[in-house]
């Protein structure tokens, strides 16, 4: 099982930015779906950014425009680069992933079939 480990997070003020990386036990991500999600206090979880084995990309409607996910296979990386944050951004973000077929599609960065789950990062941003 790959066992994400997240890192990057911080305090930040409004309109800053914050860069999260995700690390999945030194496999390459690319063999894997991997998700960034969301989770606020007394909230639901939330879909940020997910990322399919063949490249493709979905965010949340509340962070399309300011989020930014990239995968960096030689690193083993995958990033979220987070511009332009809002107060309403903050949460602890979970990299989360899952084993998909290299031809799978996505509509939606949604967290079922995610079985691997970081511990997460706590993203604060001050209003």
């Amino acid at each position: 099982q790959v066992q994400p480990v997240e890192s990057g997070g911080g305090l930040v003020q409004a309109g800053g930015s914050l860069r999260l990386s995700c690390v999945a036990s030194g496999v390459r991500p690319d063999y894997y779906g991997i998700g960034w999600f969301r989770q606020a206090p007394g909230k639901e979880r939330e879909g940020v950014a997910c990322i399919t084995r063949a490249g493709r990309i979905v965010y949340g409607d509340s962070v399309k425009g300011r989020f930014t996910l990239s995968r960096d296979n030689a690193k083993k990386t995958v990033y979220l680069q987070m511009d332009s944050l809002k107060p309403e951004d903050t949460a602890v973000y979970y990299c989360a992933s899952k084993r998909e077929i290299l031809s799978q599609t996505i509509t939606a960065c949604d967290s079922t079939y995610y079985t691997s789950w970081g511990q997460g990062t706590q993203v604060t941003v001050s209003s």
